[in-house]
């Protein structure tokens, strides 16, 4: 048995650490755990991954460091036993639309590079499979199918295009041929010769005419050099008998109408690359299309009152006095309802026009003449669409359009040449259209299916193909698809996908630090999740674990709590050692897990008000025509495994209708065919998981407007209206009153070459942001920089008697987050901190007792405690009569709702159906859902 190593950490004080010695165990699985804020983000990130990172970054030398910018030494005396880190954090991923499962997880590298090593070609016009020859292949099957016959050897040029062609003919003569085959039929080129610009032809030079035999061997080796070089690759052959053309090529070609495809190379099948992407749509698979409906939405109107909406009301503007021209020129008034304006008339208004015509004046005897020049409605707004770099206008063009499947590729992204490259009946593109566990079972099945040649390229390849794609099922993403943008992904989604990519890169002996890997999991897949990493340290690899979960904690082999309260009351271990251990400390951790504390299920359910909003036929994504009903005035609970649908249903569905109907907002709802009740509520609050303002300048009371409120009440202190301050005076970010030397920053950074920057107090206002005229304006005996040093907890009881800071500074405390100060940098709070910070600044708005809440899993970086805190605040929301709408994993959560929606069973494909709806108590003995399964060990 090998002696237990330790990574040793000394002295930490990063954040709110307060100079703490840690001896964590190698090789083990260890979860940090504790109150939201308490340091545990300190200790793992902020310390141990910060000294990996800049040990690594150390071993390079000057010269490149200085590219790399200097990392920061964490404020740590020593760490012993380190080894290299990886960090997967809960940064969201990539939002490019460029971006998809398939290139994040490298799957689909893989599977272009099988493409274009193993795909056999087939032809888009006959669908037959490609052939290629080489230059001596082609000359023995000329000499053996041709024996004894007369022939001539052509190189196509022009494949059934218009144009009269007088320079190329001139071109071909010039390098010394007498003849070319023009549409079929063999003329001697002319000086001058020309053909019908306006049809297409088909043109071959004739290269050579001979009789096949052996004595022309030599010879039809050098035609068939020149032949194909003078093509392009590609030659035909004539037999002067029968003048049935046969054509060869060197590259991949299809052997009866003579297309040719370039050789196929990875970035043939890749959509972010020109070699592949449909030219159409640029590879993303949607095109802006105007929508006639939304130029014209009513054409009982005439173009005068504003029928052609993107021009608006009759004005004297030049396309006017188009618009008039036109009317004269096809005898119509502008005053006429759009449905009464000849057709050809329209065209012209939509598509554009140029003529000129002449009327005659009947009074004075004289002709005018007029000229209409007009580019068209749908050309104009097209136009300030792709050049315009002006945000607002673009949004304007937007409006007029809608994305459509692109028409070229149908949303496929490729060119048809890429999607004519087969493995088994399948181009690449069905393939990422499969959900990973039915593209397993289709690369479990594939070997019968190759040629031999074929198997002996692919093997290596369809290696590393299945064995990240066990991977992803490893981690329970198996309903996700390839092609899927990785934009849409849940930030839990997204941070399992990398723990699959890392687990793939099958490292050992690396430390792997996870910020709560179990985001928006559902408990059946936590299992798995488990096992990844027990997989992790099994293989000879450190992994440990920022997490709140009670399954992780009790696999954990060791476990350090962190606390005991949160932000300047933690920073200390309060315990460490085996769960076992950690359930008899006196500590909140293991008071929630031995159950000496818990959340209690409320005695009954809430009734509601008896309203309720239905919608019916939902269809986005994987919904299947759902119709659900949400009971006005209570709490509602959205469940159901990752991926079944939840968030298409309510944040891309529910959301956008209500949000279209309270405030006119833009964002198109998923597909849906009715949704009654919206009278019932008159305003709507969102709050995902988007993080807040993450900038050194952003803090507490910036983020939730509390501190413009504090800054009027500066303003109006007498001492600043003798001096005429204005609130912009106390703000510091705008000159004036803000310290010039730091700029309003309270630090200076001393750039130091090599070496990290360095943050020193700014020594000119000694980091109180202020310049000293302005700190002189006090209210109640403090300054403003005084106030920006408060705890919540102290500006609530300071502020108690102004309404409107009071208000806002109350649902900060409410939230449990009254240990931080209202100055205090948004770099610096916890994940779990600034998603509460968010919470409270939307909270803080009015409630109408009509209001209608959407959360979207609130509980992400919350401990127990902060859980039991947070549903305090959400209780008494809708103890008033709001609806709080709250999709979530965490039980706690869902027993405590009045009425659950669960959505199943499965993820992906086999989801998108409501299983069961109403109370906890009448959803537990539901026969297939999950969520009853779990929910019942909990009531």
């Amino acid at each position: 048995m090998k002696e237990q190593e330790y990574i040793e950490v000394y002295g930490a004080r990063a954040h709110n650490l307060k100079n703490i010695d840690v001896k964590i165990p190698r090789e083990k699985l260890v979860v940090i755990t504790g109150l939201s804020g308490s340091g545990k983000s300190s200790l793992a990130f902020d310390t141990i991954y910060a000294e990996g990172q800049r040990r690594y970054i150390e071993t390079f030398s000057a010269y490149a460091r200085q590219f790399l910018g200097g990392l920061e030494r964490p404020d740590v005396d020593k760490i012993e036993g380190l080894s290299p880190v990886i960090s997967i954090e809960q940064k969201t991923t990539n939002k490019s639309p460029r971006s998809t499962v398939g290139t994040i997880t490298e799957i689909y590298d893989f599977l272009r590079l099988l493409f274009s090593r193993a795909a056999d070609a087939y032809s888009f016009n006959t669908g037959e499979k490609m052939v290629s020859y080489s230059d001596e292949q082609i000359k023995e099957l000329i000499l053996h199918d041709f024996d004894g016959k007369r022939i001539a050897v052509l190189a196509p040029l022009i494949k059934s295009r218009k144009g009269h062609y007088r320079e190329l003919f001139e071109q071909i003569s010039k390098q010394g041929f007498v003849r070319v085959r023009v549409d079929g039929e063999i003329r001697e080129i002319e000086k001058g010769m020309k053909l019908d610009r306006y049809k297409t032809h088909d043109i071959e030079v004739v290269i050579d005419r001979l009789v096949v035999n052996e004595a022309a061997e030599k010879r039809l080796e050098e035609t068939i050099k020149t032949a194909l070089y003078t093509g392009n690759n590609i030659l035909m052959v004539i037999d002067v008998d029968d003048e049935k053309p046969r054509y060869f090529s060197r590259d991949l070609m299809c052997p009866s109408t003579g297309i040719a495809y370039p050789n196929p190379e990875p970035n043939t099948f890749s959509f972010n690359s020109p070699k592949g992407a449909c030219p159409q749509c640029n590879g993303l698979g949607i095109t802006n299309e105007i929508n006639l409906q939304k130029v014209i939405p009513d054409d009982t109107i005439s173009i005068k009152n504003g029928g052609i909406v993107p021009l608006g009301e009759q004005k004297s503007s030049w396309i006017f006095k188009q618009l008039q021209t036109i009317a004269e020129r096809y005898n119509f008034k502008l005053t006429d309802p759009i449905k009464n304006i000849p057709a050809e008339a329209l065209q012209v208004i939509l598509h554009g026009g140029k003529e000129n015509f002449s009327v005659q004046s009947k009074a004075a005897g004289v002709t005018r003449t007029y000229n209409i020049d007009f580019e068209g409605i749908i050309a104009f707004i097209e136009n300030q669409y792709k050049a315009t770099d002006s945000s607002s206008i673009k949004r304007w063009a937007k409006g007029f359009m809608e994305e459509v499947s692109c028409n070229s590729c149908e949303g496929k992204r490729l060119k048809k040449e890429a999607l004519h490259f087969k493995i088994a009946t399948k181009n690449i593109s069905e393939l990422a259209q499969m959900d990973v566990s039915e593209l397993a079972k289709w690369f479990q099945n594939i070997d019968d299916q190759l040629s031999e040649k074929q198997h002996k390229i692919a093997a290596e390849i369809l290696k590393e193909i299945r064995t990240r794609i066990q991977f992803l099922l490893d981690v329970g993403l198996d309903y996700l698809t390839l092609d899927r943008s990785s934009k849409s992904l849940s930030g839990g989604e997204a941070q399992r996908i990398r723990l699959a990519t890392q687990i793939g890169s099958q490292l050992v002996g690396v430390l792997y630090i996870l910020d709560e890997p179990s985001i928006g999991l559902h408990q059946r897949d936590n299992e798995k999740l488990i096992n990844s990493l027990v997989k992790l340290r099994d293989v000879g690899n450190s992994v440990l674990v920022v997490e709140h979960d009670e399954d992780m904690i009790k696999q954990a082999d060791y476990v350090l709590d962190i606390g005991p309260g949160a932000g300047r009351h933690g920073g200390t271990i309060v315990s460490e050692g085996s769960f076992d251990e950690l359930k008899e400390q006196p500590t909140l951790t293991a008071d929630y897990i031995s159950k000496r504390k818990t959340i209690e299920v409320p005695a009954e359910r809430r009734a509601g008000n008896g309203k309720t909003i239905t919608l019916k036929g939902a269809t986005g994504n994987n919904l299947k025509n759902v119709s659900v009903s949400f009971p006005l005035g209570k709490m509602i609970c959205v469940t159901g495994v990752s991926g079944s649908g939840k968030s298409t249903l309510i944040n891309e569905t529910l959301y956008p209708i209500l949000n279209a109907h309270i405030y006119r907002g833009v964002k198109k709802p998923k597909p849906y065919k009715s949704i009654k009740g919206l009278e019932h509520i008159d305003k709507v609050i969102d709050i995902d998981q988007s993080p807040i303002g993450r900038t050194p300048r952003s803090n507490p009371a910036t983020y939730t407007g509390v501190f413009s409120e504090i800054r009027s009440l500066f303003a109006k202190t007498p001492e600043a209206s003798i001096r005429g301050y204005k609130p912009g005076r106390f703000s510091f970010n705008v000159k004036g009153g803000r310290c010039e030397t730091c700029q309003g920053g309270g630090l200076r950074v001393i750039e130091m070459n090599f070496l990290p920057d360095v943050h020193v107090e700014c020594e000119t206002c000694q980091g109180k942001r202020f310049n000293r005229e302005t700190l002189e304006i006090r209210y109640k005996g403090k300054s403003i920089a005084d106030i920006l040093e408060m705890t919540i907890n102290e500006a609530v009881a300071f502020f108690e008697h102004i309404p409107k800071i009071y208000r806002k500074l109350k649902t900060i405390q409410d939230v449990g987050l009254g240990y931080i100060t209202l100055g205090q940098q948004s770099t610096t709070l916890s994940g779990g901190e600034a998603q509460r910070i968010k919470l409270a600044t939307e909270l803080s708005k009015r409630d109408t007792g009509n209001t209608f809440y959407i959360l979207d899993e609130p509980t992400t970086g919350l401990h127990f405690e902060d859980i039991r805190v947070l549903m305090e605040v959400l209780n008494q929301l809708t103890n008033k009569g709001n609806t709080v709408l709250i999709i979530e994993h965490n039980l706690d959560v869902i027993k405590l709702a009045d009425h659950i929606i669960d959505v199943g069973l499965e993820g992906g494909k086999g989801g998108g159906q409501i299983l069961v709806t109403g109370t906890p108590e009448q959803i537990v003995d539901h026969p297939t859902s999950y969520t009853a399964k779990f929910l019942k060990k909990e009531l």
